[in-house]
């Protein structure tokens, strides 16, 4: 009887002792807190590197509206490509960029991967249809340019411990050709 005497004074010292509730508390939801903190920093890079790439499409399809590489033929000089100078922009934003120094909008985007179509014969769209105006413009018909890009995310870190595989961003900007 009084072995279960000191066995009871035991258990209700230790069920009311909150000395170490906090370690095992702390133990138990740190690793969440660290995988759920290192999964929005991941998820965080993706969407950066996702606008960059967006950014950089955008900007070549508005440089590819603009561009008229007959206006430097008809003035006697050199002839641009309109689309390789619209992909130097989209992958480094800049016109007149060098692969080997200059570095890209993302790290390991190429210039493989942007595809910039100024004005091709499928992507001319005619401004009014059945008497509805979808278009407007001074012309029959209105053609667009498009840049597209794809981004294989290799940053997937703590990702893949789920599961997730490397994750390939995609998009596209349009652009109603102007050309001054």
């Amino acid at each position: 009887m009084a072995m279960f005497r000191s066995l009871l004074r035991h258990f209700d010292r230790f069920r009311h002792d909150h000395r170490g509730a906090v370690l095992i508390e702390m133990t138990l939801i740190a690793p969440l807190m660290l995988f759920l903190s290192a999964g929005v920093f991941e998820f965080g890079n993706l969407i950066h590197d996702k606008l960059l790439m967006e950014a950089g499409l955008s900007d070549a399809a508005r440089f590819g509206a603009r561009c008229n590489s007959q206006l430097y033929t008809d003035a006697g000089l050199a002839a641009i490509d309109c689309a390789d100078i619209a992909t130097n922009i989209a992958v480094f934003g800049k016109a007149n960029a060098n692969p080997a120094t200059d570095s890209p909008r993302i790290s390991g985007w190429q210039k493989a991967n942007v595809t910039v179509t100024i004005a091709a014969p499928a992507s001319c769209r005619d401004a009014v249809v059945a008497g509805v105006t979808k278009y407007r413009s001074t012309t029959a018909q209105v053609c667009i340019v498009r840049a597209a890009g794809t981004f294989a995310y290799a940053g997937v870190g703590m990702l893949s411990l789920v599961g997730a595989s490397p994750i390939t961003l995609s998009g596209f900007h349009e652009e109603r050709l102007i050309r001054f």
